[in-house]
Formats: C-alpha cells, structure tokens, sequence
C-alpha cells in the first residue's frame, strides 16, 4: 500500500511538473536564432512579388471599422473559391527564389507570407475559439501551430516560428516587425488591410506600431499603473532590453494623455493578451 502511495504521489508530482512547464513554454517566446541562408539578398534585383491575391482576400474579408478599434477576419464566410485562392497565393510564393529578391522585397515577402499562413491554419481547423487550440506542433507539450512545417521554400521546410524568429527578427533587426504579423488573436497587433510592399513598408510598420501602443491592449495606464502587452515581455530583448527601454519605445508612438504619462513613469510594466480569435 506504501509503494502505491509513493507510485501516485510521483505520478501527480511530474503531472505538476510537466503542466508547469507546459504552461510556462506556452507562455514564452523563442529568443531570435538567425537561420544564415536566408541572409543572401540580391540588391541589383527589381523584381516585384505580386500580392494582388491577398490584398483581394484582405479587401473581402477584413472588417477594420469594428467597435473594438480590432481589426476582424471573417473566417465563417469565406467561401470555398476564395480559401482556393489563398492556396492558390501561398502555392505562388512557394515558387519564389526569395534569396534572389532585394532586401526590402524579402522583407514584404516574409509578413505577407506568415499572415498568409496564419489566415490558412485557421481556417483548415475552423471553427477554433483561440488559433492556441491548434495544436499541430511537434513534441507531446506543443501548444498551437507555431512549430508545425507548414511551408517549402527552395527546398527548405518552415515553420511560422521559423519566419518570425529565425529569419525576420534576426535579419531585419526591426522591433516594428512584431505590429506587422498577426496571430489571429485579439491581443494580436492589427491585421493590416493590404499587403506589405516595398513602397508601403514604413508608413505600415509605423501606423501599425501606432495604432497598436494608443489602443488599450498595446498600452493604458490604470489606477496609475502600466499595463501592456504581453509582447513587451516575451520580446523585451527586441525593444531594448529593459523596463525603461520599453518605456522609451511606447512614448515614441503613444499621443496625448498617454504620451505624458510615459514620460514620468517609473514603475513596473504589468502585462496582458488576449488569445481569443480576432473573428
């Protein structure tokens, strides 16, 4: 009796154990781990990638006038046609030689590419009340589709973790990269109504990073108290590193009451996101 109690106290204490750590690897970003053969660019290139496919899908389905001041995707109505044509686009992208385009066009080419992707794992496991419930990933405590390989490029498979943190954070070394992709969710920066291109690059990275810091779920502050974004945890290292850096970056982009209240405050950051799908 002795030894089944032991059996069961260990049973319940690794069950406790592999949930903490369940819960803790959900809750934590892969740090940027640059993946070198991405890195080789053609700048003497003028080739443009076509994403009049996905700026029709966008245009269709993309409601940016709701109340919540979040950007929505209708995911129930998309027709069948029109989940052919995202197919039809993400096929299209899989055919091109991405380390034969400029630097800026890669650029465009990996956001478009992840939303694209992103916008696609939703809809083959719809309906979903939270894209955390996909759990495609590999390995028995995966939580999600991050790791899933979902893509080929020039022979090489990806996953959306790979695009994010071993290809754009590393390369592009641009902290407004995390208010261009989105993560189906709510407390996700908004899906942008059209496709990143070399010419709209910088005025989308900025409204982006505007329009997420001066909405509750980027940054408001309470009862005097800084509440922010989960992303400004999993991704400090990216915005500078530190309590005050992050501070910094906010009032960069934060207006009116908000501005001046970041440009005395030194207290401590208190974070929040919502996972529920952006539909």
């Amino acid at each position: 009796m002795k030894n089944n109690n032991l059996s069961l106290s260990y049973l319940l204490a690794t069950l406790l154990v592999c949930n903490f750590l369940w819960t803790g690897s959900a809750q934590a970003a892969p740090s940027a781990d640059l993946w070198p053969l991405w890195q080789t660019s053609n700048e003497n290139s003028t080739q443009v990638v076509d994403h009049s496919l996905w700026n029709a899908l966008l245009g269709k389905y993309l409601v940016t006038d709701h109340p919540s001041a979040i950007n929505r995707f209708k995911y129930a109505t998309v027709t069948k046609k029109d989940q052919q044509s995202l197919n039809s686009y993400l096929t299209q992208l899989q055919k091109t030689k991405v380390r034969q385009l400029n630097r800026i066009e890669q650029k465009a080419f990996w956001i478009n590419l992840y939303n694209g992707l992103t916008i696609k794992v939703i809809l083959d496991h719809y309906p979903v009340k939270s894209i955390m419930d996909i759990d495609i990933s590999p390995g028995f405590f995966s939580n999600g589709p991050w790791d899933a390989k979902l893509f080929n490029i020039q022979g090489e498979d990806l996953s959306l973790n790979d695009i994010e943190h071993r290809i754009l954070r590393p390369i592009f070394s641009d902290n407004r990269v995390h208010y261009a992709l989105n993560c189906a969710s709510l407390g996700c920066p908004n899906l942008q109504d059209k496709a990143f291109t070399a010419t709209n690059m910088e005025q989308l990275l900025n409204d982006g990073a505007r329009t997420y810091i001066n909405h509750p779920r980027g940054a408001q502050m309470i009862g005097g108290k800084l509440k922010v974004s989960s992303i400004y945890k999993w991704f400090q290292a990216d915005f500078g590193g530190s309590r005050e850096k992050v501070v910094q970056h906010l009032q960069q982009y934060a207006e009116g009451d908000l501005n001046s209240a970041l440009s005395t405050y030194k207290g401590k950051l208190n974070f929040d996101y919502n996972w529920d799908l952006n539909e």
